[in-house]
């Protein structure tokens, strides 16, 4: 119901994901120089389509859903904006799905269909990983930080 409430079209959306990754491997970071290489090349060969755009959380994970009575209430929008509503699945794919495959089957029996494209979910993955792993770094966060690496590697193609 939440990515229901509105959608727009925007031809510039990707173009600018794009750009923003490029701008945290341009910062500082820890990724291989290696690894950032063949993310920047990876980056320069996606395509930029339109993207239909919803209000998202952006930082959707059970830390911020509260359960009361069988009610469920969300908590912390401090990152939410118009986005593919694919990009709310990221951080639940990183770390709870990824930790148990039936949480994902779980979620998404009760959110309905499966927003994941194929190709628009490998771009957000390794744009999540990348912002992850980059701000992690600057903000000295070690733990986290490994985590950005993990889904790095998971997200690239094998060499």
């Amino acid at each position: 119901m939440f990515h229901a409430q509105a959608a727009v079209t925007d031809d510039d959306y990707e173009r600018r994901e794009n750009q923003k990754s490029l701008e945290w491997l341009r910062g500082p970071h820890r990724i291989a120089a290696s690894t950032a290489e063949r993310l920047r090349a990876e980056i320069a060969t996606w395509p930029v389509p339109a993207a239909t755009l919803v209000p998202t959380h952006g930082d959707w994970q059970p830390r911020n859903w509260l359960v009361r009575n069988g009610i469920v209430s969300v908590i912390d929008f401090g990152r939410a904006a118009m986005r593919p509503a694919l990009t709310d699945f990221a951080r639940l794919a990183a770390r709870d799905f990824r930790r148990d495959p039936e949480l994902e089957a779980a979620f998404l029996d009760g959110y309905g269909t499966d927003p994941r494209e194929s190709r628009a979910w490998h771009r957000t993955r390794v744009r999540e990983a990348i912002g992850t792993a980059a701000w992690a770094c600057r903000v000295s966060d070690e733990t986290f930080e490994a985590r950005g690496h993990r889904m790095i590697a998971e997200a690239l193609p094998a060499s």
